[in-house]
């Protein structure tokens, strides 16, 4: 994503353009597609949002690890990340099946294909409570499962912006 793209289109950042959410190290990690998500500034800090579902294994490592990612991909990697998307890392490699690279960082790990990747370190935790969920949104998304916990990061690095 170029920088004139993401300031002309924020809210494409998740929504249209997909990211991965990736939590671990070389030895262990995992990523998903997301969705949903957000930036902003929170107790003065740039921040990333991000909301998982806990029957997700990626939210697994996002609530034991320090550091998260949250990267953004071009047009070319959408069948790539419709698979991390719709694979668990429990039941097979999707990484390797994926065709992605993994790059390990100090602080997380992200993919050689990323266009920009935000390093970001967990700063908040929480699950949505039900109760205050509004009605429109339980009925559609919370039926089955249990509500999104929202992972919030303080963004420490930047790595990337210019278009690959």
């Amino acid at each position: 994503m170029e920088i004139r793209d993401f300031c002309s289109k924020p809210f494409d950042l998740f929504n249209r353009g997909w990211a991965l959410v990736t939590a671990g190290n070389e030895e262990s990690f995992n990523t998903m597609t997301v969705s949903w998500g957000s930036m902003g500034t929170l107790w003065n800090k740039p921040i990333i949002t991000v909301y998982v579902k806990p029957i997700r294994y990626t939210s697994e490592f996002l609530k034991r690890e320090e550091f998260f990612t949250v990267s953004t991909y071009g047009n070319e990697c959408k069948k790539a990340l419709a698979l991390l998307g719709d694979k668990s890392g429990r039941d097979c490699d999707k990484v390797s099946e994926s065709g992605l690279t993994p790059l390990f960082l100090e602080n997380g790990v992200t993919f050689e294909e990323a266009q920009c990747t935000f390093v970001c370190k967990k700063i908040y935790a929480a699950p949505f409570i039900a109760e205050l969920v509004p009605e429109f949104a339980h009925e559609k998304y919370y039926t089955d499962e249990e509500e999104h916990i929202v992972f919030i990061g303080e963004v420490t690095e930047i790595i990337g912006g210019e278009k690959k």
